[in-house]
């Protein structure tokens, strides 16, 4: 029952939840037979989901180019608009 219980998990849980199953299946079983059983059957929970090297910054910037050429004197109101962004940390 031990090993149905862990496949139908997709071999993540680990004894306290496969406990838990048994229990809601109505059997009468303690936790510490099902951490022994499950050692025994090389039944291990699957610790963390590891993700690939390199997903963790997403997408690189797109470097917009310097239109305003850091001149900031402008003929009339409204036609260019500078801020400083540089509390928005990149790693």
């Amino acid at each position: 029952m031990l090993q149905e219980a862990w496949v139908e998990s997709g071999k993540v849980y680990g004894h306290r939840k496969l406990h838990d199953d048994l229990l809601e299946q109505g059997e009468s079983i303690g936790l510490n037979r099902v951490a022994r059983l499950t050692r025994l059957a090389g039944i291990t929970a699957q610790i963390g989901y590891k993700r690939g090297p390199g997903k963790y910054g997403g997408k690189p910037s797109i470097i917009v180019d310097n239109t305003l050429d850091r001149q900031f004197d402008v003929a009339a109101a409204d036609k260019a608009w500078v801020t400083d962004i540089t509390y928005i940390r990149t790693h």
